[in-house]
């Protein structure tokens, strides 16, 4: 029997930027309805808000997302080949008859079905773009409107402006900073080096004396849904007692990613550095680190985490890793994609930029299964989605 092919999972965006849905993805021609299937029953699929829908690709259809009840939205492809076109038509009526949510994936080459009659309207963001004005407004008015490969900013803010509810994220890829930080990049990457280097509480805490407003993000962080405290941390010196020094400079990480004014908006960046450095660090298992290496998995969060720094500073990575002296692993991993670390990263961004044969070719050359990733994807995006700040 065959391994399964993968299956690879990503957040949409909602008009707030926070996750509002999960959009499951197959390399061209793939199907696996074991892997949806084994998705469909995985115990972390409660710990995800019941409340926001999960997209999956009708030709992968099993009877086991049945028991997502609404929460399960079935896209049809508006293109099929008349072998299939018999079944998804079946498959279709079935649904509708069950009162599941259907979505239509449409294309530039057929006709727009009339507004109203899918649950769900997906488009490419070049497609949305090509359409009549006001088109998408009415769509919307009936239909749930998801728009697909928006590759830049501008891409977002017409999303935002045509009622699209909706978007996948590969604009923040390239997305230069938007939001004026209240601290330079100079510092920024002073406070990664001091705590890449060990520094001790003390300067540490210099850095946060300077900008308060750094370390009131830094408490709303660590008092998120993700870290959960018994009580409230109401201090930096608290912090590093409650949570040792360690887990801190996984959220101090964190920190640079979060929204620099008063922390109450959504950072769809920060929470996909979480995913990143959590999911690099579950697979850790699979990658036959050399057994010298201390702490593996403390590595690979912030190979994770930090692989978005360029992103996020609006420099190339090559700079960055001039001025932030890490260890050498780390540098050949986010500098050249080199070692264990840099081929499961190479892999991890291939996939966000939905190059999923690529992506699936890397991890199987890496020996980690279908359902390991599955399995790793789910509990690391579960657990970023809880980081937000606690009011």
């Amino acid at each position: 029997m065959s391994n399964p092919p993968y299956v690879f999972i990503h957040p949409m965006l909602g008009p707030d930027d926070a996750w509002s849905a999960f959009k499951t993805e197959l390399p061209i021609g793939a199907r696996s309805p074991e892997l949806l299937a084994r998705l469909a029953g995985a115990p972390e699929l409660a710990e995800f808000d019941q409340r926001l829908p999960w997209l999956f690709p009708a030709d992968s259809h099993t009877n086991a997302l049945l028991k997502l009840g609404e929460r399960a939205v079935i896209v049809f492809d508006a293109e099929t080949t008349a072998e299939s076109a018999e079944a998804q038509k079946n498959l279709e009526a079935q649904l509708r008859q069950a009162r599941q949510k259907v979505a239509l994936a449409a294309a530039p080459a057929v006709k727009l079905p009339a507004s109203g009659t899918w649950d769900y309207v997906v488009l490419g963001a070049s497609h949305a773009r090509s359409l009549p004005p006001f088109s998408m407004h009415g769509m919307a008015s009936r239909s749930v409107v998801v728009v697909t490969a928006l590759h830049t900013q501008n891409d977002r803010d017409w999303v935002l402006a045509n009622a699209c509810t909706l978007s996948s994220g590969e604009f923040l890829l390239a997305r230069t900073t938007t939001q004026k930080a209240d601290m330079t990049r100079l510092k920024l990457l002073k406070l990664l080096t001091l705590i890449e280097g060990d520094a001790n509480t003390g300067d540490l805490e210099a850095i946060f004396r300077e900008e308060t407003k750094l370390s009131y993000s830094l408490l709303r962080l660590v008092n998120s849904a993700a870290m959960s405290p018994r009580s409230p941390i109401t201090s930096f010196g608290q912090a590093i007692n409650l949570l040792g020094r360690r887990q801190l400079q996984r959220w101090l990480q964190l920190l640079v990613y979060s929204d620099p004014n008063n922390g109450q908006h959504p950072t769809p960046l920060l929470q996909k550095a979480a995913a990143r450095g959590r999911l690099i660090e579950l697979l850790v298992p699979c990658l036959g680190i050399d057994p010298a290496l201390e702490n593996p998995g403390d590595m690979a969060f912030m190979i994770g985490t930090f692989s978005l720094l360029d992103t996020l500073l609006n420099m190339s990575m090559g700079d960055i890793l001039h001025q932030l002296p890490l260890p050498e692993i780390a540098q050949a991993a986010l500098g050249s994609h080199a070692g264990k670390f840099g081929a499961l990263l190479a892999a991890i961004e291939a996939a966000d930029k939905r190059d999923l044969n690529a992506a699936a070719s890397q991890l199987t050359h890496l020996g980690i299964a279908a359902e390991t990733y599955l399995d790793a994807q789910l509990s690391a995006i579960s657990w970023a989605a809880k980081i937000r700040p606690a009011n």
